[in-house]
């Protein structure tokens, strides 16, 4: 069994005899094989990997402290397990279960075991993924290395011309050059008037004008990992309003930056950056969360929101994105994200920041 899965079989419910685990993310957290399809199911003194022909010599392979099975009748061959096991509760995750599935799930084990569709389990699988450890931020830092050598890449390639989708495609292959396994998530890049979208779609007429804001949100992946960054740089001289702007997002962040620490919520954190903001007259103008966990996913909990009430712990990689957006103007956000640690936090962001004016 792994330490991974041991730690979730600790959290659950004592009365809790079996866990089903799934989503294809949390699936490749448990057993470190990445598949499109397959069921994790944990006991308390075993857990079995069934997965079909596609996958079953990958995962005799590769799963490790884990018995692997290969699928054929996927519910039938759970009910025996847990009646191998004399389980008599199952809990599945409802966070990511279907309807179809939980009602054919059902069906099939009668009322030999009890399902807790409750959000225990899931939840717990968060917990368990929130805190990173030290092998998946090492993974996380090798990501955001690859952006960043992207990152100074566009900076020699930006230029009046050039089409939003240009330096979109130019984003993703330098990152695949370097050994990203793919992007993080659809990369945004942006200039002009657009700007003032915060995930705006490249477009291939949009072109980099004289004087423009280009906004890139982009990152790269190593072994599953994510990497979150965004960058606004001016081709050509901004102007004082888009300078003072700029220079207000900057402030905003270094205070959240200089603030974030273990203890403290995630409406807290957003607070540290919002409060620069409003203090500027921009409030309204900043209308999304100051930032979100990244992992496996490029979203995960915990998030630091106007609203959130999770308190910030050792290991959590939290992005602190503000950003200004003025519609028909322009925009800037800029984005780095960071390790939690108990007395502050570790900067994974190591790419420059001042405001940037390309000639």
């Amino acid at each position: 069994m792994t330490s991974r899965i041991a730690a979730l079989m600790q959290k659950l419910p004592p009365e809790t005899d079996a866990a089903l685990i799934q989503s294809d993310v949390n699936r490749r957290y448990f057993t470190g094989m990445q598949s499109s399809a397959g069921t994790v199911l944990c006991f308390r003194d075993a857990v079995y990997l069934l997965i079909d022909f596609r996958y079953i010599e990958k995962a005799k392979q590769c799963v490790k402290d884990c018995t692997v099975i290969e699928q054929h009748d996927l519910q039938e061959q759970i009910r025996e397990l847990l009646q191998k096991h004399h389980a008599h509760t199952l809990s599945v995750e409802s966070m990511t279960m279907t309807l179809s599935q939980f009602s054919k799930l059902k069906k099939h084990m009668g009322s030999q075991v009890q399902l807790d569709h409750s959000d225990t389990l899931s939840r717990l699988i968060y917990d368990c993924r929130t805190v990173k450890s030290d092998s998946e931020i090492e993974k996380i830092r090798a990501a955001q290395r690859i952006a960043e050598i992207a990152f100074e890449d566009i900076l020699t390639f930006l230029r009046p011309g050039v089409s939003e989708r240009d330096v979109m495609l130019r984003l993703n292959q330098t990152m695949m050059e370097h050994g990203s396994d793919g992007e993080s998530f659809p990369t945004i890049a942006l200039t002009g008037t657009a700007t003032s979208m915060p995930h705006g779609v490249p477009s291939a007429e949009r072109l980099v004008q004289e004087g423009d804001f280009v906004l890139m949100d982009y990152g790269a992946t190593v072994d599953g990992y994510h990497s979150d960054m965004t960058r606004t740089v001016c081709v050509g001289q901004p102007s004082e309003k888009m300078q003072i702007v700029y220079e207000t997002v900057y402030l905003a962040q270094a205070a959240a930056l200089l603030g974030a620490k273990a203890g403290m919520t995630g409406r807290e954190l957003d607070k540290c950056a919002r409060d620069v903001i409003e203090e500027a007259g921009y409030g309204v103008n900043f209308g999304h969360s100051l930032g979100h966990g990244v992992g496996l996913e490029i979203h995960e909990y915990p998030n630091a929101s106007p609203g959130s009430q999770a308190v910030l712990e050792p290991g959590n990689v939290v992005t602190v994105e503000p950003g200004i957006y003025l519609p028909g103007e322009f925009g800037v956000r800029i984005e780095d994200f960071v390790v939690i640690r108990e007395d502050g936090c570790e900067n994974l962001t190591k790419a420059p920041k001042h405001l940037m004016v390309l000639d």
